[in-house]
């Protein structure tokens, strides 16, 4: 093998790396720990503010948690507020984020 093949060989992997590594950082579903933390540090579950692919967790049946939502703002997916700001989030087409689980928005 050439020096020169050798050398974009190692780059290559070292991107492909990489690329698995922030993917696997970011897409790592909350612990409970963790989720307890947030709850403590004044944050709510805020259902239907989340853009598809973004929520924080609870996405509906057939999905598993982080990121999986597929609709923008879907309804039984929701994402960590602040708390006390749940209810005054508003989304596109004058609704508002809920405290509760939506029958709005879900995938097909």
């Amino acid at each position: 093998m050439s020096t020169k093949t050798t050398v974009s060989t190692a780059i290559l992997a070292g991107a492909v790396l990489t690329a698995l590594s922030s993917f696997a950082a970011y897409a790592a579903p909350m612990t409970e720990g963790e989720m307890s933390a947030a709850m403590d540090a004044g944050k709510e579950k805020c259902y239907g503010v989340s853009l598809a692919g973004l929520n924080d967790c609870a996405a509906g049946p057939g999905t598993t948690c982080q990121g999986t939502s597929t609709i923008d703002f879907q309804g039984n997916a929701w994402s960590l507020v602040p708390s006390g700001t749940c209810a005054t989030i508003a989304v596109p087409g004058d609704r508002m984020g809920s405290l509760e689980p939506l029958t709005r928005d879900l995938p097909a």
